[in-house]
């Protein structure tokens, strides 16, 4: 029977957790890869603990490779950080984690998942909406969709400002400059 961390409990000391994740599209961007994990019966992105002296970049990408397998994943900007509490019985703690999540893309497909997730799937945005049963991977999804939307930033002056021409309060050139 699937299990779900047990609520907070005021009177349990409490410690805290950094991890790092990612949420993972395919290459062309269409879809976002998402791990089953069997003993909670949910749908998540990977992400794990980061070691002491580990980067938050750097745990992401082990944390790709342990949960996923996969090795061809390129970092791309961090998305947020999220943070939650929960009670984990097994220690009889409270547990305040803080996630900071990364845009990742790859070109693989064939995710090999470690023995907690009993699969794995690419699905469209829309569908992974759907699956995540927490709101704080919902959020994570919807800032990785919009920075996915964006056209890349202008790289010169065709569309952007030229350097050292002076403009006026709407954008153009100065009145004195018009032909």
């Amino acid at each position: 029977m699937p299990t779900s961390p047990e609520p907070y409990r005021p009177d349990a000391p409490i410690v805290a957790e950094l991890a790092a994740g990612a949420v993972i599209v395919s290459e062309v961007g269409v879809e976002v890869l998402l791990l089953h994990q069997k003993d909670e019966d949910r749908w998540c992105f990977p992400k794990g603990h980061v070691d002491p002296g580990e980067s938050l970049g750097a745990c992401a990408l082990r944390e790709i490779r342990e949960e996923t397998g996969l090795d061809a994943v390129e970092l791309d900007a961090e998305l947020g950080e999220v943070s939650y509490r929960f009670f984990r019985s097994s220690s009889g703690q409270n547990v305040y984690k803080s996630v900071v999540y990364f845009l990742a893309r790859t070109r693989e497909r064939a995710v090999r998942p470690e023995p907690i997730f009993d699969r794995y799937d690419w699905v469209p945005v829309a569908t992974a909406v759907g699956r995540l049963r927490y709101d704080t991977d919902r959020r994570m999804l919807a800032t990785a969709a919009r920075r996915l939307s964006r056209p890349p930033p202008s790289s010169g002056p065709k569309g952007g400002r030229t350097r050292g021409r002076p403009r006026n309060k709407t954008g153009g050139p100065p009145s004195a400059l018009r032909a």
